[in-house]
């Protein structure tokens, strides 16, 4: 009798992004018309082309692949050196990390779950809430949760409410635990950690021999000097925490796919009987064991990100964007709805009107104003009462949900 793992069967529903769409598909199929006039706000895709320089390296490297002298097959699992070295003068150009300890792969929500591999399911696990939906799922399917309440809180995890009353950045919990999730500039709330908060997570974890999972897909959409990129601009990060960065919102690569994670050498776990060993090391074992690397074309398109005229094109994009936010940040607060996010990152996070829940927001949004967002539930109890816009579109259509949503909420 071949057994499942029966912690798949601890998952509600379904994924968040899976749920909205058949919500969608739904409406669209008893509603034809609208169909022609629906607006994604939801899923945090990018609409805008690849940055010229990355589809011209791309090219170039597809032509190499053709020619016997140029041709590559399989790659260094950990990805190719151009790439590598060009993170690391870039992305880390002012700060200790090296190019061996980054690691090149086809996403960070895909290396977010996986680096669960490398540790023993019997930790400690803390979530923020809300919270991207990925970093609770995979634990659940891996077994470091019991079951679901009736909230979808899952018993064995540590949530750390995030509210407008802290910002959306959570306390220090008072007890210990052992792996933390921790996403800014954060995915739903478009909020930010100071330095000051993320040097309070760096000591909690190095007295606590806790591990960061730090997710910052986001930070190259920072706009405010003083706010940090790096989990590893804070003295001592190297020793507690992994850092998950990546092209898809910058450069566009959300169907390309690339990404990288971080595991400096110094970063150590302990075994069962107390001995420890370098998480670099097993992170390498797992990712040459269960990864061919991402592929040649997309690793050379990537590394034109760090281009100079990559640079330009990705700052063109992040502008387009951020202008988007801006406009969305204006429309919601313009109709007296609370608003959050939408600064330093492409995320507008926005307060239901009075009594509304945020599925019913979902739905008002759907079937009144053909826009389509996301529910604040979808990411966490904390999320209720609140809907996420993004602002990846066009810069018509953004103007055109701004029309909308005054029209239909105001």
């Amino acid at each position: 009798m071949a057994r499942i793992n029966d912690n798949f069967l601890k998952l509600k529903a379904g994924y968040l992004f899976p749920e909205i769409g058949r919500r969608v598909k739904a409406f669209t199929e008893a509603n034809p018309e609208a169909a022609a006039r629906l607006i994604r706000c939801g899923i945090g895709d990018v609409t805008e082309p690849l940055p010229e320089a990355c589809r011209k390296a791309m090219h170039d490297a597809v032509d190499e692949q053709g020619d016997s002298k140029t041709f590559r097959g399989y790659g260094p699992e950990q990805g190719y050196d151009f790439l590598r070295d060009a993170i690391a003068d870039n992305t880390y150009a002012d700060l200790p990390i090296s190019a061996d300890e980054i690691f090149i792969s086809d996403g960070s929500k895909c290396d977010s779950g996986n680096i669960l591999d490398i540790f023993d399911p019997g930790n400690t696990i803390a979530i923020t809430d809300p919270v991207y939906p990925v970093y609770v799922d995979t634990n659940v399917m891996i077994g470091n949760t019991g079951e679901a309440d009736e909230n979808g809180a899952y018993e064995g995890l540590v949530y750390l409410p995030c509210t407008a009353e802290n910002d959306f950045v959570p306390a220090i919990p008072e007890e210990k635990v052992d792996i933390i999730y921790l996403c800014y500039p954060n995915n739903p709330t478009g909020a930010t950690a100071t330095r000051e908060q993320l040097t309070a997570w760096v000591n909690y974890a190095k007295e606590n021999n806790s591990i960061i999972l730090y997710d910052a897909a986001y930070s190259a959409f920072i706009q405010e000097d003083d706010v940090p990129r790096s989990i590893f601009e804070i003295d001592g990060a190297r020793e507690c925490a992994i850092e998950f960065q990546s092209f898809s919102k910058n450069g566009g690569f959300t169907g390309t796919r690339c990404a990288y994670t971080v595991i400096p050498k110094d970063l150590v776990g302990y075994a069962e009987d107390g001995s420890t060993h370098p998480l670099h090391g097993l992170w390498s074992r797992r990712h040459s064991t269960k990864f061919n690397g991402a592929s040649y074309p997309v690793q050379r398109g990537a590394a034109a990100v760090f281009s100079e005229e990559g640079k330009a094109q990705v700052a063109a994009l992040i502008e387009g964007y951020m202008g988007n936010a801006t406009l969305l940040r204006e429309a919601c607060q313009k109709i007296g709805l609370p608003v959050f996010g939408g600064v330093n990152a492409p995320y507008v996070w926005v307060g239901c009107p009075e009594g509304i829940t945020s599925w019913d927001m979902f739905d008002r949004m759907l079937e009144q104003a053909n826009v389509v967002i996301t529910p604040g539930s979808g990411f966490g109890a904390a999320g209720e009462g609140y809907f996420r816009i993004s602002a990846f579109n066009s810069r018509e259509n953004v103007e055109e949900v701004c029309r909308r949503i005054e029209e239909n909420l105001g």
